[in-house]
């Protein structure tokens, strides 16, 4: 019976120990480290989400290679994602990087691309059946 105390002391810490790493990317390899950014992503709030999503891939496109990848990725939170993001794009537009030559800041660019996303599931979001019930009328 002495025994059933600390075995359940050794479960909780074990327990409260895996779900402090719920909002870290985990960069074992690059599957779990998708899924983890996923995971994490759909947590965020709408602007964040977007600019975590960017910043993100500003990264991967910046470390091609997997393990510098990984490392630099691994165990960050969204925030600490998003701070290296625009610290590749400072770099990179300062750089002359062409991708960048139409924003003047890292905030124009993900305001297009938040504008984009939200055209793109305004789209989507239109069904047929939808555009027949439309008010706009046909004269």
């Amino acid at each position: 019976m002495k025994k059933l105390p600390a075995i359940l002391l050794i479960i909780s810490c074990a327990t409260l120990m895996a779900c402090s790493k719920g909002e870290e990317i985990n960069g074992h390899n690059t599957k779990t480290a998708y899924r983890s950014v996923k995971a994490l992503k759909n947590r965020l709030s709408a602007d964040t989400r977007i600019e975590f999503e960017v910043a993100f891939w500003t990264i991967r496109d910046a470390k091609k290679d997997d393990k510098d990848f990984l490392s630099v990725v691994d165990g960050k939170k969204p925030s600490e994602i998003i701070s290296l993001g625009k610290e590749i794009y400072q770099q990179r537009k300062q750089s002359g990087f062409k991708g960048y030559e139409g924003y003047s800041s890292w905030e124009e660019m993900i305001t297009k691309f938040g504008r984009e996303r939200v055209d793109q599931d305004n789209r989507k979001g239109k069904s047929k059946e939808d555009k027949d019930n439309d008010i706009l009328y046909k004269l």
